[in-house]
């Protein structure tokens, strides 16, 4: 069987990938996955085939790699993956070719960061692929932009100093974020140093917002009555900024009342709704923009709790996991505009959720893939297979029919191309 989109999601993701061009001079291919949660910044493949049922041992793996540490996914542009990770004392950027794994190129520079919790001491935030420049933002805040094709810096800012951000739960771990010529990263630093951009081209300081802690969330920008918006969900709350100045556009308190809490998921934007959901008994929200500001719909701590995995949407369902990882979550089904829950598969397990056309890819931590359609009726996978040892963290990325996915030590490109 082949996945294959309807006419009208192709039409749509097709206006998603033009808007995206807009930002993204580099030419790019539907399939591509530039950033942190894919070419649209929400867990969603556009243009993509796939085919089931898999072989009985699986789908195959074209390639597989010993990597180094580190919690942020993997990312592809032009048939080229760039990894982010740490080996020995190092934060390594490397090119591989994305169809034999090959290493074209490295870059790296000295690291001396340690987990208090002991998880792991690798980079966390996924690099964005913007106009044949490579952005990667380290665990202690490094901030690097190296050219696509060579690997060669061109410009970098030493984040942590320059703006006295605290080292947090977890290390620093914001995907960076790229509007016109602005690159926006969540610091968390002093002196009203929350939010800061810089300028593309060159690294320059053009703005600061904010006096809040950073969070584990990363930013994602939306368009709201012509009114373009940086949607950054902090450790206080979520904060929307105009990333052309960093005026504050709204604000709107939500996080844990315990200190030891994250807000780790990234907000979800389905036109002019806003989704934000965090564990600690925080809880989820649905917000609507307004003119006048952001009008709630509906919240609640028992509907889908997301942890650190963000949720998706498709046909007006939210699909995730609801709880803390370490507790079991389980794997829902949300009505979006009413809060209802239609099926829940409990005590699941840990995971990520990308959707590809009609159909869900999800990731567990346990390193095994199951393949779902996406609908409100249950969850009836139709292919599952181990592709990778347990301790999967990262989200995958998925482009041009192969996904890729990583776990502490191991890369792997899966083919899930139909077959003849």
């Amino acid at each position: 069987m082949q996945i294959r989109f309807p006419s009208s999601k192709l039409r749509r993701g097709f206006i998603h990938i033009f808007a995206i061009a807009l930002f993204f001079p580099l030419p790019l291919l539907a399939s591509d996955w530039p950033q942190f949660l894919g070419m649209t910044r929400n867990g969603v493949c556009n243009g993509e085939e796939l085919g089931i049922p898999w072989p009985k041992d699986g789908p195959p793996i074209r390639w597989e790699k010993k990597i180094g540490q580190g919690f942020c996914g993997p990312v592809v542009a032009g048939g080229k993956l760039i990894l982010f990770h740490r080996i020995d004392n190092k934060e390594v950027v490397e090119s591989l070719d994305a169809q034999t794994g090959k290493t074209l190129w490295t870059f790296d520079y000295a690291t001396a960061y340690r987990d208090d919790f002991g998880f792991d001491e690798g980079p966390r935030a996924t690099p964005t692929i913007v106009d044949n420049r490579v952005f990667t933002f380290g665990a202690e805040g490094m901030l690097h932009c190296l050219d696509f094709q060579t690997g060669k810096k061109i410009w970098s800012v030493s984040t942590q100093p320059e703006f006295e951000a605290p080292k947090g739960f977890f290390g620093m771990a914001c995907s960076p974020l790229i509007e016109g010529d602005r690159v926006l990263v969540n610091i968390g630093g002093a002196n009203g140093a929350g939010i800061v951009a810089f300028e593309r081209t060159t690294g320059k300081l053009l703005w600061k917002a904010t006096k809040d802690e950073a969070s584990y969330s990363s930013p994602v920008a939306a368009t709201f009555a012509g009114r373009r918006c940086a949607l950054f969900f902090i450790r206080r709350g979520l904060v929307g900024i105009n990333p052309s100045n960093g005026a504050i556009l709204f604000d709107f308190p939500w996080r844990s009342r315990a200190s030891a809490s994250v807000n780790a998921a990234t907000p979800l934007v389905v036109g002019d709704l806003i989704f934000l959901s965090a564990s600690y008994e925080t809880g989820a929200v649905l917000l609507r923009s307004k003119e006048s500001g952001l009008e709630k719909i509906w919240a609640s701590d028992e509907i889908l709790s997301n942890h650190y995995a963000t949720s998706v949407y498709y046909g007006g369902f939210l699909y995730g996991f609801h709880g803390r990882q370490e507790y079991g979550p389980s794997l829902r089904c949300v009505e979006m505009k009413t809060g209802k829950v239609q099926w829940s598969e409990d005590h699941f397990g840990a995971g990520t959720v990308t959707l590809a056309g009609n159909h869900l890819l999800v990731l567990k931590e346990t390193g095994e893939l199951l393949v779902a359609p996406a609908t409100s009726d249950g969850f009836k996978p139709d292919a599952r297979a181990q592709i990778l040892p347990t301790g999967v963290r990262a989200y995958p990325a998925v482009a041009d029919g192969r996904l890729y996915g990583r776990s502490k030590e191991k890369l792997v490109c899966v083919d899930l191309r139909p077959r003849n």
